[in-house]
Formats: C-alpha cells, sequence, structure tokens
C-alpha cells in the first residue's frame, strides 16, 4: 500500500488561497497530522487525481506553509484517523466504484477488502462531516 499526501507548494497556483497565521488542530494534507499553533498554513482549493470526469471532487484542504517534513508513504497515519471516515474507490477510469462510511478500528480491514478488487485503483480517504479529502492510498 502506497499513501498520497498532498505537497504544499500546490497551494501557490491557486489564487483564492488563505493565510492562516495559526490554526491550531487542522488536519495538514502534506505531513498527514494535525497542526500545532505555532505553525503557519494555506488553506486552499484541492481536486485530488483519482476521481475524474463528473467524478471530479474539488474541496477546502490545509498544508503547511513550510512542511518540515513529508508523510511516510508506508504507515497510515492513525492521528487522522481518530473519527469516521468516508472511503471511495476509484478504478483506473476515475469512476467512483464504491463508497463506504468506516469507523476507527476498522479503516485497515475495509482498505485491505476494497483493495483486494481488482477493479480498484484507488481508495480515497474522506472527511464524515466536510467530505473534504485527507489522502489516497493504491497498492505498492
Amino acid at each position: 500500500m502506497r499513501i498520497h499526501s498532498v505537497s504544499p507548494s500546490a497551494s501557490f497556483s491557486d489564487p483564492g488561497r488563505e493565510y492562516r497565521a495559526s490554526e491550531p488542530g487542522v488536519p495538514l494534507r502534506c505531513c498527514l497530522r494535525k497542526s500545532l499553533a505555532s505553525e503557519p498554513v494555506w488553506l486552499f482549493r484541492y481536486s485530488p487525481e483519482s476521481g475524474k470526469g463528473p467524478y471530479a471532487e474539488t474541496g477546502p484542504i490545509f498544508t503547511h506553509v513550510d512542511c518540515p517534513g513529508g508523510a511516510v508513504p508506508d504507515r497510515l497515519p492513525l492521528e487522522l484517523l481518530s473519527s469516521p471516515r468516508i472511503l471511495r474507490s476509484y478504478n483506473a477510469a476515475g469512476q467512483i466504484h464504491d463508497g463506504e462510511v468506516v469507523e476507527p478500528g476498522s479503516f485497515d480491514r475495509v482498505l485491505a477488502g476494497l483493495l483486494n478488487d481488482p477493479e480498484i485503483e484507488s481508495v480515497q480517504v474522506r472527511s464524515v462531516s466536510h467530505g473534504c479529502f485527507f489522502f489516497a492510498v493504491t497498492r505498492s
């Protein structure tokens, strides 16, 4: 499994981005953890690669202004999985295959089940409350 986070440099191309000098506790999509009060962040629009055509979605995400270190690509960010999440799976054409709300403690099992389906190319992890993109998972 490979975890795909978001590069903070993606925010520089968004004219609607907002600078936040302090926004403690927001989920950072660059290093896949929650922000500290001392860390300035960008809030901007992002559209993950896996959904295409009518399945493409754009939503708000946070990244560091200067990320001190990226995500670990072979480990799930447990800090961001302590609440229910939506898993949306996509095929190679970028069409949505399935979606499921996952409770804490069952994430690994449900994710493995989705990735065992040969039609599924990637799985997006999203917020239940706002639908915001957290990260994507693909097979190694």
